[in-house]
C-alpha cells in the first residue's frame, strides 16, 4: 500500500502531474496518427488547460491545442504557451467577441453565432476560421446531415468566416462508436460540400480518442486527416472500452491524500436510513468490523467513483463532500493519521480534481518539480 510521508501541500490533497509521461503518450498518439496522415490537436480541457501539460503535448508533436473554456485558454496564453488555439466547445452567442481574440478556430453549428463571430472578426481586421461539426448520431452538437449543404452556402456569405473542414464528435454523449460506415458518411458530405461549393476543406476531424482503434486497424477512410485527442494521451487509453493504450503509460496523474483517522468500524451504518448528503441511499456490505482511514479529499474536490487506490487490499468504500472513506483490513502496510494514499484516476475524476481549487497541482519531469510551474491557483480554474 503506498502510504509515505512526503513534502506535500499542508493539508491539501495535491496531484501529482508527470510531464515526461505525456510527452511520450503523445510522441505514441502522434506517430499512430501521423502514419495514418492524420494531425492532432492535443486536449487540454480535462487538465483545466494546464500551461505545463499543453507544452508537453507540444513538444510529443501536436500541431495545436484544444481548450474548453475561455478562461483556460486565456491561461495558457498568460503563460507564453504559443500555439494555435481550438475552442473545442461551440461559442457562446454572448462571448464571440472574446472568442475572436483568443481562439484560431472554433466550433461551428448555428449560422446567428456565426455571424456574430464574422462581425466581431471583420471589427478587428481579421477572419475567424471554423469547425462545421456535423451530427452523426451522437446526439451532442452538430448540423443534420440534410442541413449541411444549406449551412455551408449561407456560411459562404458571412464576411470575416472562413470554414476550415467538417467534424463530427461520436462517443461522448450517446457512446456512438465511430466506424467506418459514420467516418466515410463524413468524408461523404466533405466531399460533397467542396464539389459544390467550390471549396477545398483543410480538415476532415473525424476521430477522438475513442476513434485510436479504427485509425490503428487501417480502416479510417483516408480522408479523414485531423483529431482530438485528450484522454488518450492523457491517461494512455482508448475510450470505446477504457483498454490501456499500447507503449502508453496510464499514470501520469496520480491523486494523494491524507489519512486523517484510521479505526476499526462495522461495516453496516447503524440506526434507521435515510438519503445520504448527495440524495442518494447507498448500498453497503456486511463484512464485519472493517478497519476505516478516512482521507481529506471528497466528492468536492474530485469522482470518488473513479479512483483506484495503488496498494494492494485497498478499497473505496465511498464519499462525503469532504472525505473519501477506505476499508484498509487487508491493506499491505499498516495506515497512520498523516500517512498519504495514492490513486489513480479515470478521466472524470482527473476532469473534477484538476478543476478544484482544494486540489493542488505538482508538475514534475524526471521525479522533480518544474520550476517556474504556474501555482495551483492559476492551473484549478479558480
Amino acid at each position: 500500500m503506498p502510504m509515505v510521508r512526503t513534502e506535500a501541500p499542508p493539508g491539501h490533497p495535491y496531484l501529482t502531474i508527470d510531464l515526461d509521461k505525456i510527452e511520450h503518450n503523445a510522441r505514441v498518439i502522434v506517430g499512430l496518427c501521423a502514419r495514418h496522415g492524420i494531425q492532432v490537436t492535443g486536449v487540454t480541457k480535462a487538465t483545466a488547460g494546464h500551461p505545463d501539460v499543453a507544452r508537453a503535448l507540444l513538444r510529443g508533436g501536436v500541431t495545436s491545442i484544444g481548450e474548453s473554456r475561455l478562461e483556460n485558454i486565456t491561461r495558457l496564453k498568460e503563460a507564453g504557451v504559443g500555439a494555435v488555439e481550438m475552442l473545442v466547445r461551440l461559442p457562446p452567442l454572448s462571448g464571440v467577441d472574446a472568442v475572436v481574440d483568443l481562439v484560431d478556430v472554433s466550433l461551428a453549428s448555428e449560422l446567428v453565432v456565426l455571424e456574430r463571430l464574422g462581425a466581431a472578426a471583420v471589427r478587428r481586421g481579421r477572419g475567424h476560421e471554423v469547425l462545421l461539426m456535423v451530427e452523426l448520431g451522437d446526439l451532442r452538437e452538430g448540423i443534420c446531415p440534410g442541413d449541411v449543404l444549406p449551412f455551408v452556402r449561407e456560411a459562404l456569405r458571412l464576411p470575416g468566416i472562413r470554414i476550415k473542414g467538417l467534424g463530427t464528435n461520436l462517443a461522448c454523449f450517446g457512446a456512438v462508436m465511430p466506424s467506418e460506415h459514420n467516418m466515410l458518411q463524413l468524408v461523404a458530405l466533405a466531399e460533397e460540400v467542396e464539389a459544390t461549393c467550390g471549396l477545398s476543406l483543410d480538415w476532415i476531424s473525424g476521430a477522438n480518442s475513442s476513434g485510436l482503434e479504427l485509425i490503428a486497424s487501417g480502416r479510417m477512410p483516408a480522408r479523414v486527416n485531423h483529431a482530438r485527442i485528450g484522454e488518450g494521451i492523457l491517461l494512455g487509453r482508448e475510450t470505446t472500452h477504457r483498454r490501456p493504450w499500447p507503449g502508453t503509460f496510464q499514470d501520469a496523474f496520480l491523486l494523494h491524500a491524507e489519512v486523517l483517522e484510521v479505526k476499526t468500524k462495522p461495516s453496516l451504518p447503524v440506526g434507521g436510513r435515510c438519503e445520504d448528503a448527495f440524495g442518494r441511499l447507498p448500498v453497503f456490505e456486511d463484512r464485519g468490523p472493517v478497519l476505516r482511514a478516512l482521507l481529506n479529499v471528497g466528492r468536492e474536490d474530485v469522482d470518488v467513483d473513479g479512483l483506484t487506490p495503488l496498494g494492494a487490499g485497498v478499497r473505496v468504500l465511498g464519499g462525503s463532500s469532504g472525505y473519501l472513506v477506505l476499508d484498509v483490513t487487508r491493506a499491505a502496510g499498516a495506515a497512520r493519521v498523516g500517512d498519504e494514499v495514492t490513486f489513480a484516476l479515470n478521466y472524470s475524476a482527473l476532469l473534477r480534481a484538476m478543476a478544484s481549487e482544494y486540489v493542488k497541482k505538482i508538475a514534475v519531469r524526471g521525479a522533480q518539480a518544474v520550476v517556474g510551474a504556474a501555482p495551483a491557483s492559476q492551473l484549478a480554474g479558480a
